[in-house]
């Protein structure tokens, strides 16, 4: 006798709830990596934020 498989079930209840917030948290972390692959050593050195960072 084949028993239940709850994952299936599971698996789809909960991705129609949660694709909004899953969708957003891909895009925003594609969007930030996007942005920080393009700074350069020069704008690390200039940063006020990296600067205020190593202080510590």
């Amino acid at each position: 006798m084949k028993t239940f498989d709850p994952w299936p079930v599971f698996f789809r209840r909960e991705w129609k709830r949660n694709w909004p917030f899953l969708t957003g948290f891909a895009i925003t972390g594609f969007i930030i990596t996007k942005m920080t692959a393009n700074f350069t050593e020069e704008d690390l050195k200039n940063s006020k934020f990296v600067q205020e960072h190593k202080k510590r």
